[in-house]
């Protein structure tokens, strides 16, 4: 029985070597857009992450300043115990107060309030910002509606470092009467703050006892008062060269303009301390820019922060104003 043979048709070399060069040449432009994907993926991530942290920051800035007491706010050269003009007095342009700084109230205390009208809290805040003023004295104010006992306890967690220790309380906290002066630089020393700012000793019920006054010196009581444990200060402090190296920054000398922005807080001005006597803590890291202005109640803040990706840099701007 005869078999019929077929013979099948295989592919000459030419298409052979057609298909791999074909192949060759989609893998190839394949690799390509998922390289290109990957690194805008990487890149996108990178500022997007940059962006967040600037917001985060600048939002920081501007919860605090909101509290700010006016004519509290200056602007100080490099160092601590440098010269400072108030925030509305600095020009255009200026390179040489870098420092911000300024005296909050304590609206946490302010805004707490107590959760048991049988033990007194009912809703009333831990100071309530008001002085009875026929009811008090040059130095000791009567203040209705307050709980200085719980506002020591507020202040107490509030200053707290890691280490758990605190600050002396409401001790060493100051009271203002804003209707009292029309002076800049406020609480500061070498400000006008002599007369317009008084360091409280204690505080128990509803009456604060504040330091005594001598004999040529003048307190006026008023209505109102606002209450300040704290000033803070946003400082620039330039990075080193082993810092710059280690965050991928060779291109950029020391001096450039490149820092981390710390926020110092827990320090009483007033008292004679500067904010190196306060405690502090990494605001955000690789700032290129932080400028601020001052005009009348409001303030503007620019910051930019600058990210290493891969020997590639990119720079992230926030821009916000405060209305006190």
């Amino acid at each position: 029985m005869m078999q019929t043979l077929r013979h099948k048709k295989a592919f000459s070399m030419i298409e052979v070597v057609f298909v791999i060069v074909v192949l060759g040449i989609v893998a190839s432009i394949g690799s390509q857009i998922i390289v290109q994907v990957y690194e805008s993926y990487i890149m996108q991530r990178a500022v997007h992450r940059s962006h967040i942290k600037t917001e985060l920051a600048i939002t920081q800035l501007v919860n605090r300043l909101t509290y700010s007491i006016p004519r509290t706010v200056i602007a100080r050269k490099d160092g601590a115990n440098a010269d400072f003009l108030p925030i509305e007095s600095i020009l255009p342009g200026d390179t040489l107060h870098t420092t911000l700084e300024w005296i909050s109230y304590d609206n946490d205390g302010f805004s707490a309030v107590g959760s048991n009208p049988t033990t007194g809290g009912g809703r009333r805040p831990a100071w309530s910002g008001y002085a009875d003023v026929t009811a008090s004295s040059k130095d000791l104010i009567s203040t209705p509606g307050s709980r200085l006992d719980a506002l020591n306890t507020i202040i107490n967690n509030l200053s707290k470092n890691a280490s758990g220790t605190a600050n002396s309380g409401i001790a060493n906290s100051a009271i203002l009467f804003p209707d009292t002066y029309d002076a800049y630089t406020v609480g500061y020393a070498g400000g006008t703050s002599a007369e317009n700012i008084h360091t409280v000793l204690s505080g128990t019920g509803t009456a604060l006892t504040l330091d005594p006054i001598d004999a040529n010196e003048s307190r006026t009581v008023k209505e109102h008062y606002k209450l300040a444990w704290t000033a803070y200060a946003v400082v620039p402090v330039a990075l080193t060269e082993a810092e710059l190296h280690d965050r991928g920054f060779d291109d950029i000398d020391v001096g450039d303009g490149l820092w981390d922005l710390k926020l110092y807080y827990d320090y009483q001005p007033w008292e004679g301390e500067s904010y190196s006597n306060g405690k502090s803590q990494i605001l955000i890291r690789n700032i290129s820019v932080f400028n601020f202005t001052g005009s009348g109640s409001s303030i503007r803040l620019k910051l930019c922060q600058r990210e290493n990706i891969g020997g590639m840099t990119i720079n992230s701007c926030k821009e916000k104003a405060v209305i006190r």
